[in-house]
């Protein structure tokens, strides 16, 4: 692969030996819409969970390395979908907690999470509140030295069968962004409930309901009244993995069309030799190509320490692009290959599910378009 080193392109190797060899078996096995234990453990026995951060895999994590990160969930997606989700998963409701929890946060769960014991989940989306985030209505009620969460999350990953959740919740009234806090919640603590969504997507998504849930102030992540800051900072690190995983699924479809038209006659004559085909194969493997190189760019912009700025603009272009070029491969892989990837079980119908949720969750493509044009604008400003 173009651009990486030598270890980049090890690495990769040796994520599609495991995945391939050692993983993908447990991924067919879990029930759709619920999370895969099992293969979360093989995720930590092997060291993949490890990989979702930074620094040698004999260190203890302490942060997070964007392009390893993007080669990671890239290489599994082309693989098994089912198994990217469930390491991304992983990685979005622990990275908060690494990254800003106290250490004894950080001890309490992140043995856990590497070791794929634990199931981490990011809560931020409310019924009320998705692309707005900032319009939080859960609760926090300070209640002696800590607090009591009351309210509601819809369309939060592994929900409700996480053991530990990344928590947004409000501190402060009419404070918009400024008034929200993280907190590290217990999955098991009293007051929190919760039940499955059955979505289009295959991935493990629910619903929590907060009736008084006890939070302490060793739980909060970060500084009170500026978990908006730390939603911010992991959604920056993962929106460009985001794109990864998108790429992933549109390099396998993109395979599976070139090897289908590859074999398949019509009228006598291959629908490879077909031109308007060919054409087509070319614009949609170029797209492939331009979306790899968007993410691997805002990963190593993250990784190189910019600006907020520049790392913001350049995850917003990765994940906008890449998402929006994998509905579209996906999408005419299934039209070449006509009603057999319509079946259940076929894997186009099952990347065609996958597929759809990116452009959606961590910044609706709508989102990525506004936060683009805003960088943009400011950087016209700046410039006179």
């Amino acid at each position: 692969m173009s651009g990486l080193s030598t270890d980049e392109q090890q690495f990769i190797a040796n994520v599609r030996t495991v995945t391939e060899q050692q993983l993908l078996e447990l991924a067919h096995t879990g029930v759709e819409g619920r999370v895969n234990r099992p293969l979360l453990e093989e995720m930590g026995r092997t060291g993949l969970l490890r990989s979702l951060f930074g620094g040698s895999p004999d260190e203890v994590p302490s942060d997070a390395a964007a392009l390893q990160l993007c080669l990671l969930r890239e290489t599994i997606a082309e693989i098994s979908a089912e198994a990217e989700t469930a390491l991304a998963l992983q990685g979005l409701g622990s990275y908060p907690i690494l990254q800003s929890g106290s250490p004894e946060t950080i001890e309490r769960w992140m043995p856990g999470v590497v070791a794929g014991t634990t199931i981490a989940a990011f809560a931020l989306t409310e019924p009320n509140a998705g692309s707005d985030a900032a319009a939080l209505e859960l609760r926090a009620t300070e209640d002696g030295d800590g607090w009591r969460l009351t309210g509601e999350k819809i369309w939060i990953s592994n929900a409700p069968e996480a053991d530990v959740y990344t928590v947004f919740a409000r501190t402060t009234e009419d404070a918009g962004a400024r008034g929200v806090t993280a907190f590290a919640v217990a999955g098991n603590s009293n007051g929190l409930s919760g039940d499955h969504l059955d979505l289009l997507s295959p991935h493990p998504i629910g619903r929590l309901k907060f009736d008084g849930v006890r939070v302490e102030r060793t739980d909060v992540l970060g500084e009170i009244n500026a978990g908006f800051k730390v939603a911010m900072r992991t959604l920056d690190l993962f929106r460009p993995s985001v794109g990864a995983f998108a790429v992933g699924m549109a390099q396998a479809a993109l395979d599976m069309a070139l090897d289908h038209v590859s074999n398949r006659k019509a009228y006598g004559r291959l629908l490879a030799d077909q031109q308007a085909i060919a054409h087509t194969l070319a614009d949609l493997a170029t797209r492939v190509q331009a979306s790899r190189l968007l993410v691997h760019n805002a990963a190593r912009t993250y990784d190189a320490g910019a600006t907020r700025a520049e790392i913001t603009k350049s995850a917003a272009m990765a994940k906008l692009y890449a998402t929006e070029t994998a509905q579209a491969v996906v999408d005419q892989s299934i039209q070449f290959h006509g009603a057999v990837a319509l079946e259940r079980g076929h894997r186009l119908e099952h990347l065609y599910r996958d597929v759809r949720a990116p452009r959606i969750y961590e910044g609706a493509s709508e989102v990525q378009r506004s936060i683009i044009a805003r960088e943009l604008f400011k950087e016209r400003v700046n410039a006179t």
